[in-house]
């Protein structure tokens, strides 16, 4: 009787609700997504971890699903249908997002467009590209280009449909092969490691039940004082973006929310600092409010020490190789370097799912996980060899292939497991992908046309790793933890929804591409960029740099060593992870919020203790939600009106 009523009582998250409701936003969603992060170039929320536009649209689904229960109590979602919701959207985001499809596209006809005599594509690039995964017509793609015309014409979507179809089959075997491995480390992670998923606190937060009621969240006047605050600069700087005699507040203006103070070194060496935004944005504040002391200290430190590194080349006459000190290499090396050491200290439990698998004695239950772990090794290896076939027909080398999805994947698994420990707030890994350290280290010499080619084309999912759809993947099953809900079935709705996520996403950028015009509202280096890398390998082939060799064992060490520094002495205050993710572009736009957090956390719980930072943190919550929800409100009246407006963010 008890078992009964406890099955009937669990609660859900895979509803048909849940699932209409998904099917209907994430068209919206990506549509908009589009809309800030391609045509109008502003507001990039997939640069970071912590989406604004799944936040926004998670609250706005709260408050009116709050509504509806206080009428119709039965008609109201439930906690997990909410979040699943949330869940879904993020991983639709990150497909569609700044460093994957928005990347992607413009590729897919790019080279057909653009070849002339000067660059050479006619002969150099695109007889070695499979026609049937590429858009080669002109009829077809010269609208897409110049706008003023729809996707919906039969004739474009017969000559879409198949390229579209192609490309969402290989990124689904992607996403497949990401919630196989997450579906094996997840009991590991947040279980045994007890994982703190910084993340997903904001969302849990905003569902909780106790939200609304006296003392919770929504009730709370610390939070509103920061909702407030948050909200208000906003609304003045985004007031001054059009009536200029208004102050701005805590920025310079232009419709920014940065200082570059760059400028201001002029001499050698110190102008080697290059781009150094001085900015002000409470909403990464309130993110660094729930990551570790040491690690929003060392993020500081370690900005300084990549900005400084170069100071010491330029002085040392070391920059006639404008690449040294091969910075990509070094974080190359350390995310390695971390993704190792991740799987070393699971190593007893990764010795017991191999029992599992091979169906011998193990104290692994896996009955209850997203994936039965024989199903999800063999889904590893089904997929993976899914991913080299498709890469095999395009021209890739079968081992080349194979060393090029373990790098990537090795990556995503550091970038997943440094989100579900620290919540790191970037991750950018700007120019770092498999295929330029395949090039710089071993030289492009060593590859063939055919091989060089696909290293081109997936450049796309490999250009930078902000909006990595993994961690999400892995913060969904916590999600699932949280609201006490199957882990089967969040696991099947996340395959499922996530493909058809990557189907809309490729719609909605044809779709306002043929509007717009991608050569007008396009940001198109991103077509290019590719091509371009990929000219300069084949007109200019390269031996590997022995400089390039060592500084990826270089960063190997570094992080290695800080780890084990970090383990042996109990005081050691660097991180060995903010070594890693402050070695690329993001963090420059992030390392002066996140010294504030360190400031107010160290305050707080100095003089407050645990108790005083617990009862602070409504505030801090107030402050990200006050910047996601003006800005996006702000956002989308820009949409409507057509009308450019204050990045609050970048």
């Amino acid at each position: 009787m008890s078992i009964a009523t406890e099955k009937i009582a669990r609660p859900k998250a895979i509803t048909w609700r849940s699932v209409l409701i998904c099917l209907i936003i994430l068209p919206i969603n990506s549509y908009w997504l589009v809309q800030m992060e391609v045509v109008r170039y502003s507001a990039h929320p997939t640069t970071i971890s912590l989406f604004f536009n799944t936040v926004f649209i998670l609250l706005c689904l709260t408050m009116f699903n709050k509504a509806i229960g206080k009428q119709f109590p039965r008609a109201a979602l439930e906690r997990g249908e909410l979040l699943l919701i949330y869940s879904i959207l993020s991983i639709g985001s990150a497909v569609s997002g700044h460093d994957m499809l928005e990347v992607f596209v413009p590729m897919l006809t790019w080279s057909f467009q653009h070849a002339d005599s000067s660059n050479g594509w006619g002969t150099l690039i695109n007889p070695h590209l499979r026609k049937s995964l590429f858009v080669t017509d002109k009829n077809i793609y010269t609208s897409y280009y110049i706008g003023n015309d729809s996707i919906w014409h039969m004739r474009y979507i017969q000559a879409w449909l198949p390229v579209v179809l192609s490309w969402t089959l290989f990124i689904t075997l992607l996403l497949f092969v990401m919630q196989c491995v997450n579906a094996i480390l997840r009991k590991q992670w947040t279980e045994n490691e007890r994982l703190t998923y910084p993340i997903v606190q904001l969302p849990l937060q905003i569902t909780s039940d106790q939200a609304f009621q006296p003392g919770g969240l929504f009730k709370n006047r610390i939070f509103w004082l920061g909702f407030i605050i948050a909200g208000a600069i906003d609304c003045i700087n985004s007031l001054n973006y059009y009536y200029p005699s208004i102050p701005t507040v805590l920025t310079p203006g232009f419709g920014q929310s940065y200082l570059d103070i760059g400028p201001f070194f002029t001499q050698k060496p110190w102008n080697a600092i290059g781009w150094t935004p001085l900015s002000f944005y409470p909403f990464m504040i309130g993110l660094g409010m729930f990551m570790p002391v040491d690690f929003l200290f060392s993020c500081v430190f370690f900005y300084w020490f990549w900005k400084l590194e170069k100071v010491g080349a330029v002085a040392m006459a070391y920059d006639q190789d404008p690449r040294f000190p091969y910075t990509e290499n070094q974080a190359f090396g350390a995310y390695i370097s971390f993704c190792l050491y991740s799987i070393w200290m699971s190593r007893n439990y990764l010795k017991q799912v191999a029992l599992k698998v091979l169906n011998k004695t193990s104290t692994v239950d896996d009955s209850q996980e997203p994936m039965g772990y024989r199903n999800a090794v063999f889904g590893i290896l089904a997929g993976v060899t899914g991913l080299v076939m498709f890469s095999v027909y395009l021209g890739m080398t079968w081992w080349i292939a194979i060393i090029f999805f373990l790098m990537y994947f090795a990556i995503a698994l550091a970038i997943t497991r440094m989100r579900a420990e620290l919540g790191t707030p970037i991750h950018d890994l700007h120019f770092t992908g498999p295929e330029q350290i395949m090039t710089r280290v071993s030289g492009s010499r060593a590859f063939d046309t055919d091989n060089l080619t696909v290293f081109g084309i997936y450049f796309w999912f490999n250009r930078a790793y902000r909006g990595h759809p993994m961690p999400h993947q892995l913060e969904a099953y916590k999600l699932a933890e949280q609201t006490k809900t199957d882990y089967k079935k969040w696991n099947a709705a996340m395959l499922l929804l996530g493909s058809f996520a990557v189907f809309v996403a490729f719609w909605a950028i044809l779709h306002l591409m043929y509007d717009y015009g991608a050569q007008g509202k396009s940001h198109g280096s991103y077509g290019s960029e590719a091509y371009d890398a990929l000219t300069v390998w084949l007109k200019s082939p390269q031996l590997g740099k022995y400089g390039e060799f060592v500084a990826l064992w270089i960063g190997f060490g570094i992080a290695f060593l800080l780890q084990f520094l970090r383990v042996r002495l109990p005081w050691w205050p660097l991180h060995p992870l903010a070594f890693a993710v402050t070695s690329s572009w993001e963090i420059n736009l992030v390392w002066g919020p996140l010294f504030l957090a360190w400031i107010f956390k160290t305050m707080i719980l100095r003089y407050g203790g645990r108790g005083g930072f617990h009862r602070s943190l409504p505030f801090f919550i107030g402050l990200m939600l006050g910047q996601f929800v003006v800005g996006s409100l702000w956002n989308i009246y820009g949409i409507a009106r057509e009308l450019p407006t204050y990045q609050f963010w970048q």
